[in-house]
């Protein structure tokens, strides 16, 4: 519990988030293949699912205070590698629907 003491991060909140979001995360996945199955827009689920991958390291840099450089260079990875899943479940969530498709 000490170590965000010093950053002005609640670890109890960060960590709130972090796992409230996965349920959305999920959520917004089963958005996402019934809109590919019914051909709509996949924006919103992505932003969705997206915004719930980030959303915890988004409160510890809005919140956070004097946090090393590296913190920062770690949660961009961490961003980008969460975006680079993210858009790889999109493909192959689109590729299951066109299959099932038979497209």
């Amino acid at each position: 519990m000490g170590l965000g003491e010093p950053y002005g991060v609640n670890p109890v909140i960060f960590g709130s988030i972090y796992v409230g979001a996965v349920p959305f995360f999920w959520l917004a996945i089963a958005w996402l293949v019934h809109n590919l199955r019914n051909k709509k827009a996949i924006a919103g689920p992505v932003l969705m699912m997206s915004g719930c991958a980030v959303s915890a390291y988004v409160y510890l840099i809005v919140v956070g205070q004097n946090v090393p450089l590296w913190v920062y260079a770690f949660i961009v990875a961490i961003i980008a590698y969460a975006l680079y899943v993210t858009w790889k479940k999109v493909k192959a969530k689109r590729e299951e629907v066109l299959n099932e498709e038979g497209v």
